[in-house]
């Protein structure tokens, strides 16, 4: 089965052809869709309650999706765009919405409730969804480790504690606003700012851009969210933003470990995860006191997949190539089978 995977982003869409044998082929657009195309998986960032595993696309399941928006609007809202697209260009062939919730589906009870009165929990489904399900399950599958950390890295950042290939705790909540500073979003906020700015006369709409598009590393650099630039720049700013980013991920894994009772393997995944030296070696010099070690050179010259830690760390290092489509592909022949 040939499986035309969709991953719609804030800003981008990507396209891939994955073939039964695990081969994945770029596809430039809907108006060029290559001839044989068995099925279509779409890569949704949030699926709620109800949705715990992929799910074939109908009309009822739009309309829950639709309803989802407000959740995650950056990711969603596109995510609902292109699988109207791709229902226009192939109609013929099956659909099957994806979720980077699911993976999430096995958090305990104490990670995932919010200290919150339970009408709020049960009457409005308020608790912790986590998100980079995909990416997460897929570096857990390439680093074989009973206590695992992921750091998916990227426009969005977020930390996971996978123990037994299962997910335990993770950064992301209710939204995929909360946790470590990311591009844009601040990661984790203390919510009466929110309430005061309320006090002060902001609007919903203006503090959902805050959160959404003003804050994170592009709020603190003034410049922009790419951490490369920052790199570059070399500001105080920029590298205050930086700094953040890297203590924040830190504070996370160093959380993650005590979960998990220990450390076995750390990866790194994602646009930062895979390709910038420099923040991996700022989040692992922060965590020498969990014994895990960096080897400044191979860090240095890592092209995922690779390993870059010392021989005398006790713990693991890899960075990995984010593989969503092959997951997401799985899934999809898995949904359709069953």
């Amino acid at each position: 089965m040939r499986v035309l995977v969709v991953n719609a982003g804030s800003t981008s869409l990507k396209l891939a052809l994955v073939g039964g044998d695990g081969s994945a082929q770029s596809v430039a657009s809907l108006a060029e869709l290559p001839p044989a195309v068995d099925a279509v998986g779409h890569r949704v960032v949030h699926g709620g309650m109800r949705f715990r595993e992929a799910a074939l696309v109908d009309g009822e399941v739009v309309a829950e999706l639709e309803r989802l928006v407000e959740l995650a609007p950056l990711h969603n809202a596109p995510a609902l765009a292109a699988l109207a697209d791709a229902r226009r260009a192939l109609p013929e062939v099956p659909h099957v919405a994806v979720f980077d919730t699911a993976f999430h589906a096995t958090l305990p009870e104490e990670a995932f409730t919010y200290a919150l009165p339970l009408r709020l929990r049960d009457e409005l489904g308020i608790r912790r969804y986590g998100f980079h399900g995909l990416s997460v399950q897929w570096a857990a599958e390439q680093v074989p480790a009973r206590r695992l950390v992921v750091c998916h890295l990227g426009g969005g950042c977020s930390v996971t504690a996978v123990l037994d290939g299962r997910s335990a705790d993770t950064s992301m909540g209710f939204t995929p606003l909360d946790g470590v500073p990311m591009a844009t979003r601040p990661g984790a906020l203390d919510p009466g700012i929110l309430v005061h700015l309320l006090r002060a006369g902001w609007s919903v709409d203006e503090l959902d851009r805050l959160v959404e598009r003003e804050s994170g590393l592009a709020g603190v650099s003034g410049l922009s969210g790419d951490v490369l630039e920052l790199e570059r720049a070399g500001t105080p700013e920029a590298r205050l933003a930086l700094t953040l980013l890297g203590r924040g991920v830190a504070k996370w894994v160093a959380g993650a470990a005590a979960v998990l009772d220990g450390l076995d393997a750390l990866v790194f995944t994602g646009g930062i995860g895979e390709h910038s030296a420099a923040v991996r070696a700022a989040v692992c010099g922060r965590l020498r006191v969990l014994g895990l070690e960096l080897d400044e050179r191979a860090n240095a010259a890592a092209e995922p997949d690779a390993d870059v830690h010392a021989a005398s760390s006790r713990v693991r290092v890899a960075v990995v190539r984010a593989r969503e489509e092959l997951v997401i592909a799985r899934a999809v022949r898995a949904a359709l089978a069953g």
